[in-house]
């Protein structure tokens, strides 16, 4: 018989050190033959991340695991980047799931460990640029989410005042809206009036919305709508405020110089930069995603803004969108496949791209075609996540080839799935013995 030799765990990184990231201290690790002392605290104060940068180099490091919840590994990240060694943030599932001794040790020992022998693999993280962009971006979310908490403060405080506009216009921070709920707050009363401000876009009629204007108008709550607003205008101009410093971020990341071709028009996107935002994109990355239905200028933005424009961290499309968290699951186990489901994440491109997905329910292009003949098939969540897959294989394959995207339409797509259906009907037919023969048409 013949015998199967073990093999031997190899020294992948000798110079690996291993850092437990705290919030007021950082455990660090280096091999043992390397100081009298291989396990040292450092306190997170600048002046003691200068001596761990300066400690490791010392020691001859130039690999560096660290492990870390929160935001508490930034700034040693991006010290020991700068010194020139390479760091890699891993995951703390990852190595929860390699069996040692983790409990008999501290675990920035067991990290060096593990890194040595190229055990662990670092999370992505873009380049500095991105990181900035990104970090603006958040930042903009994170403002635009505040605000939408005033406007429900709005929509309470004028039904409590029994004051039905809001459902008579769609929105009360629109046009219309706006000039009402302004005009309430300076005083004005007569709903003849306050209906007389209505745009012509707006379907309810006068007299519908001077019937909603009709409440009590009792000081308390008219005092919380004149701070809601307030507070709402007040995130209006910190949204201004980041309008303007993406802009200039991404014009300094421009790159391509792309004639902009029209397209159909696409509906405006609430919320979206007041700049030419799809301009810049094009500039950043050499491609309009834009052209992919679904995907409108923010969704792009948003999963730029998280990856970046290079794609070469990640080996292929599948690469990608395992990242993503938008494959199906592999747990198989005695050769049978306990399931299928993605793994849970919060990415927030795959976020954007599970949104974009939602928007193709009422498209009429190929994409649109493919999510409904999905639900049709799968429940929604599954046909949500499979049409986010597409949409990131498709951004992968234009960011990597710089091709465009062209919709060859529904009625494309359904004759080729009709196609597809043919074949496989008249190949399990032949292979029982029957031979199919359409229907001649009625006439």
């Amino acid at each position: 018989m013949a015998k199967f030799k073990r093999s031997k765990l190899e020294l992948i990184h000798p110079n690996a050190a291993g850092i437990d990231i705290g919030s007021a201290s950082h455990f660090v690790a280096v091999p043992p033959d390397r100081d009298n002392k291989p396990v040292r605290e450092f306190k997170s104060f600048t002046a003691d991340l200068n001596g761990l940068a300066d400690w490791l180099e010392a020691c001859e490091i130039d690999t560096v695991a660290m492990e870390s919840t929160g935001v508490y590994w930034i700034p040693l990240y991006e010290l020991l980047e700068s010194r020139g060694l390479t760091v890699y943030l891993v995951n703390a599932r990852h190595v929860r799931n390699v069996s040692g001794w983790k409990s008999d040790v501290l675990d920035c020992q067991w990290l060096q460990q593990l890194m040595s022998f190229g055990l662990l693999s670092g999370a992505f993280r873009p380049k500095d640029e991105i990181c900035a962009l990104r970090a603006i971006s958040r930042q903009r979310d994170m403002l635009i989410r505040y605000q939408a908490r005033h406007v429900q403060h709005m929509q309470k405080a004028l039904a409590q005042m029994n004051i039905q506009l809001a459902n008579v216009i769609s929105d009360i921070v629109g046009e219309t809206g706006q000039k009402i709920v302004r005009a309430i707050i300076t005083g004005e009363r007569d709903g003849h009036i306050l209906a007389n401000l209505k745009s012509n876009r707006i379907r309810a009629g006068k007299d519908e919305i001077e019937k909603s204007l009709v409440g009590n108008w009792r000081e308390e709550h008219l005092f919380a709508l004149k701070q809601a607003m307030s507070l709402y205008d007040a995130y209006s101009e910190r949204l201004t405020e980041c309008d303007r410093q993406l802009e200039t971020m991404l014009a300094a990341l421009q790159v391509h110089k792309v004639e902009i071709c029209q397209k159909k028009r696409r509906s405006n996107v609430k919320n979206a930069p007041k700049f030419d935002l799809r301009a810049h994109l094009i500039g950043m990355c050499g491609v309009d995603l834009t052209r992919i239905d679904g995907i409108e200028v923010t969704i792009a933005m948003k999963v730029l803004s998280e990856v970046g424009a290079d794609m070469s961290r990640f080996k292929s499309a599948k690469q990608f969108a395992s990242w993503l968290g938008l494959c199906p699951g592999t747990k198989i186990s005695g050769g049978k496949v306990l399931s299928g489901a993605s793994k849970r994440t919060a990415n927030r491109a795959a976020q954007a791209l599970r949104m974009a997905a939602v928007s193709l329910k009422s498209s009429q292009s190929a994409l649109g075609a493919y999510y409904r003949r999905l639900c049709g098939r799968l429940d929604k969540a599954k046909a949500i996540t499979a049409t986010a897959h597409k949409l990131a294989r498709l951004i992968y394959t234009m960011l990597t080839k710089g091709t465009e995207y062209v919709d060859k339409g529904q009625e494309y797509y359904e004759e080729r799935y009709r196609q597809r259906v043919l074949h496989h009907l008249t190949v399990r037919a032949r292979k029982l013995g029957f031979n199919l023969t359409p229907v001649p048409e009625a006439t």
